[in-house]
């Protein structure tokens, strides 16, 4: 009984231990082709190096090249923020002379009604919070 709880316990281990270093062996690759500064025929002697000494090369790189690779994802998570902030500026900034005017647009068009223009034309001013 307590040979297959210790069993367990030890492949739970494992487990983890594998997933772990999969998920740094993933951020190493991913930090390799993130690094411009990188020459590509060092890039591919560290995916080389990886392949065959896979535990010690990560090892390595993670302590010879650990502060770059910080500083490197902060900058694409920046960068991504940035790209994000703006996308949502874009779309989001729609002003209430914007909405009447596609109001007008679809009143003119015939697509809604007169009250219905009324309606958006006083929805779009009472969110308005300069009004």
């Amino acid at each position: 009984m307590w040979s297959n709880f210790w069993d367990i316990i030890w492949l739970f281990f494992w487990s983890f231990a594998f997933i772990a270093y999969l998920f740094a062996l993933f951020a190493i690759i991913g930090d390799l082709f993130r690094d411009h500064k990188l020459n590509g025929w060092w890039k591919a002697v560290w995916i080389l190096f990886l392949i065959f000494v896979p535990f010690l090369t990560a090892l390595v790189y993670l302590i010879a090249r650990g502060p770059g690779m910080a500083e490197r994802s902060q900058k694409e998570a920046k960068q991504v923020q940035q790209a994000t902030d703006s996308y949502i500026r874009t779309v989001a900034a729609a002003s209430p002379a914007d909405e009447i005017a596609k109001a007008k647009a679809l009143l003119d068009a015939g697509t809604i009604t007169q009250e219905e223009f009324e309606h958006l034309k006083a929805h779009a001013l009472a969110h308005n919070p300069s009004a």
